[in-house]
């Protein structure tokens, strides 16, 4: 199974805001993770990239 380290970039500023994401939700500017033990969370703002060969995804806030 692949997952992903969800990052978000703020100007300057990358924080990592979920790991071992299975599932991503795109509705305009809301963007819903879904984790591998069941989480979930909900951020605003714009994926930029995903890259599976290091695991994450970059998510640019809004």
């Amino acid at each position: 199974m692949c997952e992903l380290n969800a990052i978000l970039v703020d100007g300057d500023e990358r924080k990592s805001i979920m790991e071992s994401v299975t599932r991503i939700i795109v509705d305009g500017d809301s963007i819903e993770l879904y984790g591998i033990l069941g989480d979930r969370q909900i951020v605003s703002g714009t994926i930029k990239e995903v890259d599976l060969t290091k695991g994450e995804t970059i998510i640019l806030a809004k």
